[in-house]
Parts: C-alpha cells; sequence; structure tokens
C-alpha cells in the first residue's frame, strides 16, 4: 500500500474561518486535536462520517475539502 491518497483542505479552510484552531475543529467534530494534525499532514484518512461532519462544519460540500489523487493538488 502506497502513500495516503486522500489529500485536504482542511488547514487553508480553519484560517478562512475566522483562524479557527485545531482543537476548536477537534471539539465541533468529536475528536482529539491530534486526529486533526494527522489529517492536515496527510498522515490519516477520515471515516466517511468524520469527513462529514468535517464539511458540515465549513459549510461546504465533501468534495470541497476532501480530494483523492495527487497530494499536490491545490485549490
Amino acid at each position: 500500500m502506497g502513500k495516503n491518497l486522500v489529500g485536504n483542505h482542511i488547514r487553508k479552510l480553519r484560517f478562512n474561518h475566522d483562524e479557527m484552531t485545531q482543537q476548536q475543529l477537534a471539539d465541533k467534530v468529536g475528536v482529539t486535536r491530534q486526529t486533526i494534525v494527522a489529517l492536515e499532514k496527510g498522515n490519516y484518512s477520515p471515516s466517511l462520517e468524520l469527513a462529514f461532519r468535517i464539511a458540515h462544519v465549513f459549510n461546504l460540500p465533501l468534495e470541497e475539502v476532501f480530494f483523492y489523487g495527487d497530494s499536490t493538488r491545490e485549490k
């Protein structure tokens, strides 16, 4: 199995939403801050449920928060 192919824009979205901290996002979606750190670093792929909860916090469709494929892709 290769490198994690699920990427995300969580870090950028946090800063665009009043500089939300990792802890604030973690509290809103019911995980630890360490989980948010791992997601942002690309070391962890979220469950589908967690991915939807995160997208809901930012009021965005799932595809605007997460992407599958090249981790260098930038919006």
